[in-house]
């Protein structure tokens, strides 16, 4: 599956639910695809906010499913990341004006199985993630 959006914040909703919709074809708890759901919200938020600065630009989004997982593809053509450890730091934030809680990569490593983040200064950040869907594995 594959997406391209506007970078907008009222489009976080729509490829949240989305990413959900494809991925209930691997039968998800509720929990799983929860954890989908705010992951996705919150790399999406990150590409409206930090790499688009409330700009305008495209978001891409492309999903995978392989076997009992799914890696989720989130891309922007932004202006990336100077700093991408720090920025993946717990309660950093390079926007303390709008009050974000610097969680972001957080939430997205804690909901997830694997997270793979690249960015180039100019060019824009790719995020990767994937989610084992123990419904399928175990067999239930």
């Amino acid at each position: 599956m594959k997406l391209e959006f506007s970078s907008k914040s009222t489009n976080e909703s729509f490829a949240r639910v989305a990413v959900a919709a494809f991925a209930s074809q691997l039968d998800p708890t509720i929990e799983e695809i929860s954890d989908i759901k705010t992951a996705v919200s919150e790399a999406v938020t990150n590409a409206v906010i930090h790499g688009y600065e409330n700009g305008e630009g495209i978001v891409t989004i492309e999903a995978i499913i392989q076997g009992n997982e799914i890696q989720i593809i989130i891309k922007d053509s932004g202006r990336g990341i100077d700093d991408l450890k720090t920025a993946m730091e717990p309660f950093y934030t390079s926007k303390p004006e709008l009050e974000r809680s610097g969680m972001g990569f957080t939430v997205m490593e804690t909901f997830m199985d694997g997270l793979e983040v690249t960015s180039e200064v100019g060019k824009g950040t790719v995020v990767k993630m994937t989610k084992k869907f123990e419904s399928l594995s175990t067999g239930e």
